[in-house]
């Protein structure tokens, strides 16, 4: 199993949060929302699609890069870990 399948109602938690969010701007854009208000939505929907991808990879580095059954001392586990947290200061 994929770790995409193993995370799936996660992930699709968040694409639906997302869906609204998308939805919530075109309905501002129809309704001739300010640009500022306009703007702040559409930062919002970049950052939930960042979220989402954010886990994505998060998950495909412990699942793929890193064998899961080593102890979390292993350097390679720190690294991968590393890398993670990297990944999530620089995507939010």
């Amino acid at each position: 199993m994929s770790h995409v399948a193993a995370e799936k109602q996660k992930l699709l938690n968040r694409l639906k949060r997302l869906r609204g969010q998308i939805d919530a701007l075109e309905r501002a854009v129809e309704a001739d929302v300010e640009c500022a208000r306009v703007l702040q939505q559409a930062t919002a929907c970049r950052g939930a699609l960042e979220g989402f991808i954010v886990e994505v990879i998060e998950d495909h580095i412990r699942e793929h890069m890193v064998d899961p059954a080593l102890p979390a001392a292993d350097p390679r586990s720190q690294a991968a870990e590393e890398l993670v947290a990297i990944l999530r200061s620089y995507l939010r």
